[in-house]
Order: C-alpha cells, then structure tokens, then sequence
C-alpha cells in the first residue's frame, strides 16, 4: 500500500474529505496537494533510513500514540495535532528548514497560498504517522530496531528486498521504496536534507 493510498483511508475514507473543509481547500486541490507531499515525506523517510537513521525512523512508528490523528482528521487539523505531525516531519526532514522548504515547494506546484501548505502539511504528516503506527505491529517494529551500529546496514538491506529473514514489515518497505511516479519532488528532495 502506498502512502497516498493510506491517506485515502484516514477518518474512514473521508480524510481528506474533511481536510479540505477544515482548511477552506477545494477536494481537487487536497488531492494534488497529498499527491505531491506523501511521496516526498516517503523519500524523506526513505533517506533518513539509509543514511543511519533507521531507528529514530523506527522509534516514530512505535506504538499507536497518533492513531486518533489517523482515525480523526479534526484531531489531525487541531494545534495539537499539527505540532506533532510538525514534529514528525522536521524529524525525517532534518529540521525547520527542509520542511519549510518542501510547503514552498508543494504550494508553487499546487498554486495554493504558503501559509495554508503549513498548516495542511503537518495534518497530512500526523495522519500519516498515525496510519503506519496503526499498521505495523509494535514486535515487528522492535525486531527491527538497531541494537547496535553493525547491525543497521543488514537491517537495512533486509527491508530493502537484499534478504535475510525479517519479518513483513511491508507497509514500512512501501514506505521506503522509491515511489517511482515522477514526481519532481522526489528529485529536489536532497536539496531539503540536511
């Protein structure tokens, strides 16, 4: 499943929906939006992952404490709510400034006011977080998580498709394999990472 495709099913299919409503957005340009940040969040967590950062990414994933942000989009749009999906995101982008530089970004390709793209985007992360959460077992997650530098590369491989005998953490490999939908986000990414 890919992440546009858990997007969908956030707050029982209507998500975005009710996103929409709540920042004044039309549905089409929710969806255009969604369309351009959760693969670039993917490719985010995708390079956090590789470049030894597989356990903070794992450490995120822990749990179901941001469920309520997947079941619940008014949760997701509340202050509360879009601080930690803020969180999450500076987290896989490497601070502030990547995030920053993604609404920028996103809002040009979108045609959507800045200022409405940060509020929106740290919705959209939270919904996410708690989505994958929602979806990946928490022994699975602790199976994977670091015990100690030498480890990380075979773990890393592992989730990757290079074998081993981890368990089927597929929603966390969809998660970080590339996208492969062209999007011209995925290829400006580096310039946002830190």
């Amino acid at each position: 499943m890919s992440l546009m495709k858990l997007l969908e099913q956030a707050g029982g299919g209507q998500g975005l929906a009710q996103l929409a409503s709540q920042f004044g957005l039309d549905e089409s340009k929710v969806s255009e939006l969604s369309g351009l940040l959760a693969p670039a969040i993917g490719s985010a967590a995708k390079q956090q992952a590789t470049s030894g950062g597989l356990g903070d990414l794992l450490g995120s994933l822990k749990g179901e404490g941001q469920g309520a942000l997947f079941d619940d989009p008014a949760q997701a749009a509340s202050p509360e709510g879009q601080a930690q999906g803020m969180a999450f995101l500076e987290n896989l982008m490497g601070g502030s400034e990547g995030a920053q530089g993604l609404a920028e970004t996103a809002a040009e390709k979108a045609g959507v006011d800045v200022g409405t793209v940060m509020q929106f985007m740290p919705a959209i992360a939270g919904m996410l977080q708690g989505g994958l959460q929602k979806q990946l077992p928490d022994s699975d997650v602790e199976n994977l998580m670091p015990s100690g530098a030498g480890g990380i590369g075979g773990m890393i491989s592992g989730l990757l498709g290079g074998g081993g005998s981890a368990p089927d953490l597929s929603m966390l490999t969809n998660l970080l394999d590339a996208d492969g939908d062209g999007s011209i986000l995925d290829d400006i990414m580096g310039k946002f990472m830190k």
